[in-house]
């Protein structure tokens, strides 16, 4: 229908007035803000248990070789998998759309966070350890107050991508069976080809980004006032 009513109908409809998008992002700010909230109730639990284990396994499996050697295979398998080819078994297996969602979150920050925090405590150089050890430092509080202080750049670094991945992998998740969140705002307006919602939940949803990851950046300068990078 679209292709026979030529270019002038796709460009009116598909690509709505700047004029339209703001009347659009006025009119349904509550139902933007709702939309905001729903997606950050799935996002915030599962990227916070995601960051928890990821940094906890990442800090031994840096500092012991044993456990990195026994973690790498899995690892190096389970890491480059797309977290969006687990959408349709978390759907199937786990009893809401609420826990497939978080799930598939968790997935996808896991993975850098381990990573990166993994990467930075195996960099600590060797004098540390030997130094912890002479001054009576034991394993568990040299994981806790050393390896774990050093290797801050790094999993911040983690943090930030897994951050990313989060957000992605939320929207996705929405777009295909969540009835609330930003994902789902899109999708739905896009079913009744109402474009400039559609549109404004596209810039709704950039901005929430925006300004979470902006948060994020204050926080880890404010941390990590002690690095060059600040």
């Amino acid at each position: 229908m679209l292709i026979s009513c030529g270019p002038e109908w796709d460009s009116q409809y598909l690509f709505p007035s700047p004029k339209a998008i703001v009347k659009a992002l006025f009119d349904s700010r509550e139902e933007l803000l709702r939309s905001a909230g729903a997606s950050l109730l799935k996002l915030v639990p599962a990227y916070l248990v995601a960051s928890i284990v990821g940094i906890s396994i990442g800090i031994v499996s840096g500092s012991i070789p044993w456990v990195s050697n026994m973690l790498k295979p899995i690892s190096r398998f389970a890491a480059p998998i797309p977290p969006n080819v687990y959408i349709p078994y978390a759907i199937a297996i786990l009893p809401t759309f609420y826990l497939s969602s978080t799930f598939i979150i968790f997935i996808a920050a896991f993975w850098p966070i381990y990573l990166n925090t993994a990467a930075g405590a195996a960099e600590i150089p060797e004098k540390y350890k030997r130094n912890a050890a002479i001054i009576g430092i034991g394993k568990f509080e040299y994981l806790w107050r050393i390896a774990l202080v050093a290797s801050l750049p790094s999993i911040f670094s983690g943090l930030s991508v897994g951050m990313g991945l989060s957000f992605i992998m939320l929207t996705v998740a929405e777009l295909f069976g969540e009835n609330t969140g930003l994902g789902h705002f899109v999708q739905f307006y896009a079913d009744y080809s109402d474009y400039p919602n559609m549109v404004a939940g596209i810039l709704w949803t950039g901005i929430v980004v925006l300004a979470i990851m902006e948060l994020f950046e204050l926080v880890k300068r404010k941390l990590l006032f002690w690095t060059k990078a600040n």
